[in-house]
């Protein structure tokens, strides 16, 4: 019999289903508080698996994380405090355009493109999981490190200050990344005596100081004179996405097939895919000026990058069993569990279970309409609470979730360290995003270039010695120095010759 039809009646039952019901709910929630991430929404529901098939147990999983990433972007358009990593880099956009009364827009784009994300990554994963994984799995350190380079490179677009101030914010970044053991000597660096800084700068509590700290001092000091942003009724949220998409079509594609390609890759994730694709957005865009102001553009791709990616890291977890990011590293551990044992003879021995999980995306991706229609019509009334009320109960969330990450008050003093630190830089015009952005790339760039060099035994030509290493390598030097050879041409060419003597 079809394996595929072997599966339909696996995922179409009443404890599938309300298993999935239960587990969007969760994941929404979640999602919605900063800190709280998608690999956090995974963890928790590991015990509950033990007493599930394997289906249900999956699909619990899928269907959580799916949502806890979209609800990330609930908290960032309205607070500007990014539930999650992944709705990091475009929380900015999103809020400017609540500012603007558009906050409907934002989230319905968000919403939408999510689902279409997600949708990409998952028929990706179903027909071509083999081969992609295969590409994948050719990345070695050459290859990880000049990916982290162009991903930097992402700093240069995102920032909407002036180039040098969005160098500096990067290196700031770059800087705090290096805090803890040196990876090659096993010795201390930048802890100050500190134990708990041994283990590096923890990168949740430092995102949720940098957006939700930094956000609630910088309206103390601006004081109660700003009017909430209007409010448009709630069946608004879905008018006019279809110009929007229609116009940014290219964007949805380009976003989706990024953040595939992103997931697919060991060791990235949702919030490296966003990141990379809001800034090929910018670059790309017609209207570059208009980013960073309320320009819906900017969430259309990154907002259907986070999502594939989620799908993308599950191509060399089913295949090899290698985790894409964190979330499928605690998934392959339910698989085991559940004698699902991941690797390309589950294919042979259990085609009918992997076809469920197929199924069980499609799904996940589909009912993310309805659920995160129901949960922006619930929180959109966020802006109608009175701010010396809302800020509060921000700070209480946010200090939980930091919290909650280690189990651990230092988690606390790093958030509100690093809030501090990002709205000094705001006041001063330096942009928090590449700052933030160094310290997502910065461990992997550091490991990845520490290993090559070992490996090479000090040769830097071998960086370019490996075919795929070499295309990177020569695209990442060309975004870095064929702008300033341009310039540098341009001038000497419109310089006017020298009269003859």
């Amino acid at each position: 019999m079809d394996p595929f039809l072997q599966a339909l009646p696996l995922v179409f039952n009443l404890e599938v289903l309300s298993t999935m019901a239960i587990a969007a709910i969760f994941g929404l929630v979640v999602g919605s508080v900063p800190g709280l991430t998608a690999t956090m929404a995974t963890a928790l529901l590991v015990p509950l698996t033990f007493f599930m098939d394997p289906v249900p147990a999956i699909a619990s999983m899928v269907t959580a994380t799916a949502m806890a990433i979209f609800a990330g972007d609930i908290p960032g358009a309205l607070l500007r405090v990014p539930g999650t990593p992944a709705s990091a880099a475009y929380a900015h956009e999103a809020f400017a355009m609540t500012r603007k009364g558009l906050a409907e827009r934002a989230l319905g784009t968000s919403l939408v493109g999510s689902a279409i994300g997600g949708m990409f990554g998952t028929i990706v994963l179903v027909l071509s999981a083999p081969q992609l994984a295969e590409v994948a799995l050719q990345f070695t350190q050459f290859e990880y490190f000049w990916l982290a380079c162009l991903g930097l490179t992402c700093a240069v677009f995102v920032s909407t200050a002036s180039p040098l101030k969005g160098a500096i914010s990067l290196i700031i970044g770059l800087f705090i990344a290096t805090v803890g053991i040196d990876i090659t000597a096993g010795y201390p660096r930048y802890t100050l005596g500190i134990p708990d800084l041994l283990g590096g700068v923890a990168f949740i509590p430092a995102m949720i100081g940098m957006f939700a700290i930094a956000e609630i001092l910088r309206n103390m000091v601006a004081g109660p004179s700003e009017a909430p942003p209007k409010l448009s009724r709630l069946m608004q949220l879905f008018s006019g996405l279809g110009g929007v998409f229609r116009r940014y079509w290219r964007g949805v594609v380009r976003g989706s097939v990024l953040g595939t390609a992103v997931g697919i890759l060991p060791g990235a994730g949702g919030d490296i895919a966003a990141w990379v694709s809001y800034a090929l957005s910018k670059k790309l865009s017609k209207e570059p000026e208009k980013f960073g102001t309320g320009h819906v553009e900017g969430i259309v791709d990154a907002g259907s990058a986070n999502n594939a990616a989620l799908s993308g890291a599950w191509v060399p977890a089913l295949v090899f069993g290698i985790p894409g990011d964190s979330i499928t590293a605690i998934v392959i551990g339910v698989l085991y569990v559940k004698g699902m044992n991941p690797g390309p003879t589950v294919f042979i021995h259990s085609p009918e279970l992997i076809y469920g999980v197929f199924i069980t995306f499609f799904l996940a991706n589909i009912v993310l309409i309805p659920f995160g229609f129901a949960a922006i019509g619930l929180a959109r009334h966020i802006l109608r609470i009175p701010r010396g009320i809302i800020w509060p109960i921000v700070l209480l969330f946010s200090t939980v979730g930091a919290y909650a990450i280690d189990n651990s008050l230092f988690g606390v003093v790093i958030m509100l360290v690093m809030g501090i630190l990002a709205f000094v830089m705001e006041e001063n015009g330096f942009p928090v995003a590449p700052a933030i952005l160094g310290l997502v790339l910065g461990p992997m760039l550091e490991g990845n270039f520490m290993t090559a060099m070992i490996k090479a035994d000090g040769n830097l030509l071998a960086f370019f010695e490996r075919p795929i290493a070499a295309v990177l390598g020569v695209i990442t030097l060309a975004v870095w120095f064929l702008p300033l050879l341009l310039k540098l041409w341009r001038g000497r060419a419109a310089e006017p010759a020298s009269p003859p003597v």
